[in-house]
């Protein structure tokens, strides 16, 4: 009896890490001249858009590649390593998008998810919530925008925008969605910090823009809930991914040119960089800074992939307990890319120190983007924790 033809099984669906690993390689190509010259990466972008990525958070139902939670942010920090900038605009992209989760009732979500993921869409961010020059008066159907925003991440170059804007009557912000390109919206190109130079974190402008109903995810003097509240730890853990990437990478670029490149001090005895016993004890240090913000991270990224997949079920006390978590890992993701984007200039020597290599990066990004909330604050919310067990508050940072 002859044996059966063999069924071919369908080929298995590549793993969204291995996507975002390859499109970090080809990321790292361009990366050091791209920072030198700072600006728009519309063509990096473009990559970003083609590697399938942007629907990396959207769920199945919507058309989405439906990734947990702690992969999507694993994935920004693999992007991370070779280019924090980039990786901060893909991280935000997907900050939108769990916005619209979040606030969105089941017709937002249906369409602007399905919407995103068919069409590739990029989302941008025009919500700073300290900033409230941009103010919202009702009309007929929505409300009229005036005014402006800055630290508008990824709004360059993007497709929509998820904005906010101050409503006087109710002394509170409302939340919508709006087309990059609707009439009134005018987007500035003059982001200058000296690191993270290609973020698009720019000013808009409104000019009477029309906001419609349908596009308002929350409205003013509507508290938000507790899981709506989630939005911000997940803007906390994107960031703290962001730190972990630029340490990565830091820790690699270091450890790669002692192996291939450096000199061992003259007064050490050895013949490899690798093998001076004071590097080695610097790399062990920095190696400690590293790990357990990785591990904390991760952890962080599985809690909050819980409380999401819980909807409308979080309470009060999960959020707060995720929070706590979530600035743990922040601030030891913090320290360690501050520490070894400036302590690998003494691992590497001087010669490292060559604009060719591009290494001064890594701190500059990192610097750059760690002001972005004081850390002080983490520090304070994780004291009074241990002190007497109370929980962050619930604010746009926290």
């Amino acid at each position: 009896m002859s044996a059966l033809p063999a069924i071919p099984l369908p080929a298995a669906a590549p793993d969204p890490l291995d996507i975002a690993a390859d499109l970090a390689r080809q990321l790292q190509a361009t990366a050091i001249e791209r920072d030198r010259q700072g600006g728009h990466a519309a063509a990096e972008r473009e990559l970003i858009r083609a590697s399938g990525l942007l629907a990396l958070s959207i769920p199945t139902q919507h058309g989405g590649l439906g990734a947990s939670w702690d992969v999507t942010l694993r994935a920004v920090r693999t992007l991370a390593r070779a280019d924090s900038a980039l990786a901060h605009v893909f991280g935000f992209h997907h900050l939108q998008l769990a916005g619209i989760t979040l606030y969105g009732n089941a017709a937002q979500q249906r369409d602007l998810l399905r919407r995103s993921a068919t069409e590739h869409l990029f989302w941008g961010n025009a919500l700073n919530p300290l900033d409230k020059r941009t103010v919202a008066v009702g009309s007929d159907d929505g409300f009229v925008l005036n005014g402006v925003k800055s630290f508008a991440s990824g709004s360059l170059g993007s497709d929509w925008l998820t904005v906010s804007a101050w409503h006087e009557p109710t002394a509170s912000a409302l939340i919508g969605v709006l087309p990059t390109a609707s009439a009134g919206i005018a987007l500035q190109g003059d982001w200058d910090a000296f690191g993270q130079k290609q973020t698009d974190s720019g000013t808009v402008t409104f000019d009477n823009v029309h906001l419609p109903q349908r596009l308002v995810l929350q409205a003013p003097g509507v508290a938000p809930t507790a899981q709506a509240t989630l939005r911000s730890q997940v803007a906390q853990l994107i960031m703290t991914n962001l730190y972990l990437g630029i340490a990565e990478g830091a820790f690699a670029a270091a450890r790669d040119y002692l192996a291939g490149e450096a000199r061992p001090w003259f007064s050490s005895g050895v013949a490899a960089a690798t093998d001076d016993p004071f590097v080695q004890h610097r790399f062990g240090e920095l190696w400690t800074l590293l790990r357990p913000a990785e591990v904390l991270a991760d952890d962080a990224g599985r809690a909050l992939e819980k409380l999401f997949a819980r909807g409308a079920l979080v309470t009060a006390q999960e959020r707060g307990e995720l929070a706590v978590a979530g600035a743990t890992a922040k601030v030891l993701a913090h320290r360690a890319a501050i520490e070894i984007g400036s302590q690998l200039f003494e691992l590497t020597g001087a010669r490292s120190t060559s604009a060719k290599y591009g290494f001064d990066r890594y701190w500059r990004n990192a610097r750059v983007h760690t002001l972005h909330d004081p850390v002080d604050y983490k520090y304070r919310d994780l004291g009074r924790h241990a002190l007497t067990g109370a929980l962050p508050e619930p604010t746009a940072y926290s």
